[in-house]
This record gives structure tokens, sequence and C-alpha cells, in this order.
């Protein structure tokens, strides 16, 4: 006589089972599949094996939770929207003016009474903030007067080997003498342009870029040759070689891992590629990696650094998107340039504050982070699959939406007579500010694209989407 399976085989079984009633069409995408209880009343089974099932079904990517509603078929692959296409930006160079509408848009980002949809703000742990909070108050008491000294150029020792550990798992050999400490990734950004433009000359960017970039060029009174980029692999060489050979380009600017907006990612021969292009004109790469840690994937992708034989490749993080955007400490590994960023991040700002390197020290040795960035890569995977269901759900037909393999944002195209500043204003007269497309070029090529913040999904964001979506097909139709 055969033997009775085991718990482990029915869970495995039950799934099996409602897979094939899901390819068969059975429960067609975007229907409410039954609930944990029903479905273990109606299959005699345990409410923790249904359970199991359905979370195999979720990592297999046929099914998902959504808050406060049950579970559903997710939309499969083939039936998901399509792409943007790669952007197609000016050939010339061009003065950026984006400072007025970026703080406007900043301001509503505050406002606790709106859906925030809009800023690029991460998760806040609250076991890890707690952690932070102890870590502080301790060494306010251990550290005494050390804790309330300048840390001047590079920075705190003990921060800077734990990032040059870090930096092992995406292919760079680097000492904590090549690493400077900046307070957050923007100062980073700064520092680097400045150590290698002149107000009135050409850096070449992404389209769309990041818009904390082109307020950078802004502020340093540099133009922007916006480059052609793929929304899922990143700038083209092609394109960005025929700028170079027309224009007197002084530096490139990229975000090489998880890019912002488009969450694309340069592939490694492409990283190779474009740090030899660079290399044979003495080019310097700014190269972000500030969400670098939030792969989608099984692995920590390689960085563009990590193919640099010149010194030309200026290496910038932060931890304000993983750890917290408050304690505003980032850095940069600078190559060549190293004792020119030292000069001046001590002649701009003398250093970054104290125990926030120390605690983001301590943090990092202790092996909390490592922790900490699994449970939230798998959380910012999620939430952006719900977000990205969602807006095909909800959204009119000729939307367009990216597919990131990391981070926590999404680029979304809507159909061509839909300008997103309009849009901007008609959702926040709804409760709801999103980031329209204008201010990620520095010649407004995006009035129909909208980035959207995917790093958590609850029900009311749901329900906002559900808003939003019906403004976006008023505007369309009118």
């Amino acid at each position: 006589m055969a033997d009775l399976p085991t718990k482990s085989l029915r869970y495995q079984e039950l799934a099996d089972r409602l897979s094939a009633l899901i390819q068969q069409g059975t429960y067609p995408s975007g229907e409410r599949i039954p609930s944990v209880r029903e479905m273990s009343r109606q299959q005699g089974v345990s409410i923790s094996t249904v359970l199991q099932a359905y979370y195999l079904l979720e990592d297999q990517g046929l099914i998902e939770a959504r808050p406060q509603s049950g579970y559903y078929v997710r939309a499969q692959l083939a039936q998901r929207l399509p792409e943007p296409d790669i952007s197609s930006p000016r050939r010339d160079p061009s003065q950026v003016s984006l400072h007025e509408l970026v703080m406007i848009i900043m301001r509503d980002s505050l406002n606790p009474g709106l859906v925030q949809l809009g800023a690029a703000l991460p998760i806040l742990d609250a076991q890890v903030t707690q952690k932070i909070n102890r870590i502080i108050s301790s060494l306010a008491r251990e550290k005494g007067l050390k804790a309330h000294q300048y840390q001047f150029p590079p920075g705190l020792m003990a921060l800077r080997t734990q990032i040059a550990r870090r930096a092992v798992n995406a292919g760079c050999s680097l000492s904590p003498s090549e690493i400077q400490i900046t307070s957050g990734g923007t100062e980073a950004i700064s520092l680097c342009l400045h150590a290698v433009c002149k107000p009135g000359e050409i850096v070449a960017t992404e389209s769309p870029c990041y818009f904390g970039t082109l307020q950078m060029l802004e502020v340093h009174g540099l133009r922007a040759l916006e480059i052609p980029t793929h929304p899922r692999e990143g700038i083209s060489l092609e394109a960005l070689e025929f700028a170079i050979e027309h224009n007197p380009i002084k530096a490139v600017v990229v975000i090489s891992n998880f890019s912002n907006p488009l969450g694309s990612q340069l592939p490694d021969e492409k990283k190779k590629a474009l740090v030899e292009l660079l290399a044979r004109h003495d080019i310097p790469l700014i190269e972000n990696d500030v969400v670098g840690e939030l792969y989608f994937g099984e692995k920590r992708p390689l960085v563009c650094k990590s193919f640099d034989t010149k010194g030309l490749v200026m290496l910038l993080s932060a931890f304000s998107k993983d750890i917290s955007p408050g304690l505003r400490i980032g850095w940069v590994a600078a190559g060549r340039y190293q004792a020119e960023i030292e000069w001046l991040k001590f002649t701009l700002s003398a250093s970054s504050p104290t125990v926030p390197q120390m605690a983001i020290a301590e943090f990092l040795e202790s092996g909390g982070y490592d922790q900490h960035l699994r449970r939230l890569r798998r959380e910012y995977a999620h939430n952006a699959n719900l977000m990205s269901d969602a807006v095909m759900r909800y959204f009119p037909e000729g939307t367009r939406l990216t597919r990131p393999s990391g981070g926590f944002v999404l680029w979304v195209q809507l159909p061509e007579n839909v300008d997103s500043l309009e849009l901007y204003k008609v959702a926040l007269q709804g409760g709801i500010t999103l980031t329209p497309g204008h201010v990620f070029s520095a010649t407004y090529q995006f009035s129909n694209f909208i980035r959207l913040n995917a790093a958590s999904f609850t029900y009311p964001i749901e329900r906002a989407l559900e808003r939003l979506g019906g403004m976006i097909k008023g505007l369309a139709g009118s």
C-alpha cells in the first residue's frame, strides 16, 4: 500500500492543481482565487498547507496578495504592458532650468494629507531605525567628546573600512584611503562635477536623467547633453560615442545599476565597453550606484568602477535608500581625482556629521545590514510587481511601463495626448502626488511620462492608483 502523501507533498500538489487551473483559464488574469479558509474547506487540508501552496504560487509569479482583499491571479509576462521605447532626446547640449518645478514637487512630497506616489522615498524599517537609534544613544554615552569632533576628509576610518569591504561584492578592490565620506549622494555628485568641470562645459547624461543630477548641473552652470537610453539596458554606447566625436564632453554621469527613473541596468559587457570608450578619450565617468544593493536577482551586480584601469571612474553611493535618508551619509571613490575631492570637501563643508558616520559603521560591522537588505529586496521586488499589475489594471490603453530589476521606482508612459504636468495638478486636487516626466529632462522631453514610487504598496495606494487611472482616462479623452 502506498504511503500517504506528506504535508510538504500536499501543499505542492495543491499548488500544482491551482497552477493548472490558472494556465487553463479557469482562474483568468486579475480574478480573485478562493480565500485561504475557503480553499482549506474545499480541499480538506489545513490552513497552513493552503498558505504554503499560495506562497509557492506567489514565488512562481502566478498569484499576488492584495492588501485587505485576498489573492488574485497575476498577469503573465505576455499580457503585460509594453515597455517604453528607447528615448530620442535632442542632439544639442542644453542649459538646465528645473529648480522651480522641482521645489514645488518636493514641497508637495512633505504634505501628509496626500497619497505619496511620486517622491522616491524609501521604506523606513522600524526595526532598523530603532537599532540605529540605540546605537546613536550608546555612542553619545560612550564616545563623549569624540562624538562631537570633526571627522576631516576623508572621513571616519571605521566607516571607510566597512565600505571598502562591501565594495568587493561589486567587483572593486578599494582601500579605505581611496574613499571620501560625503553628506549623502547629492553632495558626492556635486563634488565630482566640481572636480572635473567648469561652468559652461558639457556633461553627457542618460535620458531620462535623475532630476537630482540635472539640478547639480544647473547649480554648477553646466550644459546637459542627453543620450538615448534603453528602458532595460541603459545608455546607448553608440549614441554616446557619436556625441563624444561631435562635442567637447567633459564628463559622463550614469546610474549604472537600476537608474532613476527607468530602473535600467547596464549589462556587465556594456559597463566594460563604456569604461573603455571613455578611457580612449580620457573622459571621467561619474557613476552613481546609490541603489546598487537593492537588486531583485540572485547576485549583486558589478559596477563600472570594477573595469577601471586608469582611475577615471568616480564611483559614488549613499545609505539614504537602504538605511536612512535623514542620516545624510554617502561616499565617493574618485580614483585619480581623490585628492581634489578631499580638498573640495574640506573647503566646502569641512566634514560630514560624526555620529551618523559612527552609527552606520557600527551597523555595518554588526552584520545587521545584510539581513536588512535581504528583507528589503524581497519587499521592493514584491511591491514593484503589485504596483505594475495595478497600473495595468487601472490605467488606459496606450500606457507603457518599465520592468526594473532593482530599486523601487516605475517609469510610466501615458497616452500621447496626456500632459503629465496637467495630470499632476488634477491629481493634487484628488489628494495624490506624483512626479511628472518634465523634470527628468533639461529640454522637457517626457511630457507624457510619470514616475511612481513603488517602495510601498498598501490598500490606500491601490485605491489612489485606481483614481489616478480614471483621471488619466479623463485627460486622454479630452
